[in-house]
């Protein structure tokens, strides 16, 4: 898969809209790592912003042919160029306003948002938005200091505290056991983050609601489905070769 090339879906017909909110779905990548001396820590990816000097978690508008799990999942491979197993339950949502379509935060360019928990199983070296994009493997309290907007700190606190939970429920090994600590060592920290100033100058939270803790777990095994042929196109519009997702889900109670 990682020698292929891929095409971003561009344009907004099949955008999804409520009361005059533009959804979008997105994700918090993450990956467990273990250094030298056997110690677990958590890391999360975040990729930078076109033309603007800011780091952001993958996300973008969800559309009419797809659900908001198969959204995030599109965003992060478009965006990040990984994929991963995507927890099903949203971390939360959120309304905000995007930075991108207009400034001084009128009312246009409103978003409302839905934030999901992904394990990076592949990282990609080619992907669609490669020319725009960097991206960066980040500790917790990186992530978080760097975390521009209100919301984004929201969603990163929703994080640990999913994973925590989960980790507690699966706990079986000592793996596990050191899982548990490496997440609890991050929302440590992210709690004496929290002494931080996390005002911004140009952008705010409108509103934000974290959901309740699930253990449901959906396992999206993404396939890349290119064609030019109208018959085979979901999207409809272009005939152009386009990028989505083919999602086979396992849901784990």
């Amino acid at each position: 898969m990682s020698s292929m090339e891929f095409l971003a879906r561009t344009g907004r017909h099949r955008q999804r809209y409520h009361n005059n909110l533009r959804l979008v779905s997105g994700c918090i990548p993450y990956r467990l790592t273990k250094d030298e001396e056997e110690n677990y820590s958590i890391q999360v990816l975040m990729v930078s912003s076109p033309n603007r000097n800011d780091l952001v978690f993958p996300k973008g508008g969800w559309e009419d042919d797809e659900t908001r799990e198969e959204a995030a999942c599109r965003e992060a491979l478009e965006e990040a160029g990984v994929i991963g197993i995507l927890r099903e339950t949203p971390l939360g949502e959120w309304e905000f306003r995007s930075k991108s379509r207009e400034n001084n935060c009128s009312m246009e360019g409103g978003c409302k948002g839905y934030m999901f928990a992904m394990e990076v199983t592949e990282i990609l070296e080619a992907w669609p938005e490669r020319q725009n994009r960097d991206r960066r493997w980040l500790k917790i309290n990186e992530a978080f200091e760097l975390c521009r907007y209100e919301w984004m700190r929201e969603a990163l606190e929703a994080f640990l505290r999913v994973m925590a939970a989960e980790l507690e429920e699966e706990k079986e090994t000592d793996k596990k056991e050191d899982e548990i600590k490496a997440v609890s060592d991050a929302r440590q920290v992210v709690e004496d983050c929290q002494m931080v100033s996390s005002s911004s100058s140009d952008c705010s939270v409108v509103k934000g609601s974290s959901s309740s803790t699930s253990h449901h777990v959906i396992s999206h095994s993404i396939g890349i489905c290119l064609a030019s042929d109208m018959s085979l196109n979901p999207g409809g519009g272009s005939k152009d070769l386009f990028l989505y997702n083919c999602v086979k889900v396992d849901s784990q109670l």
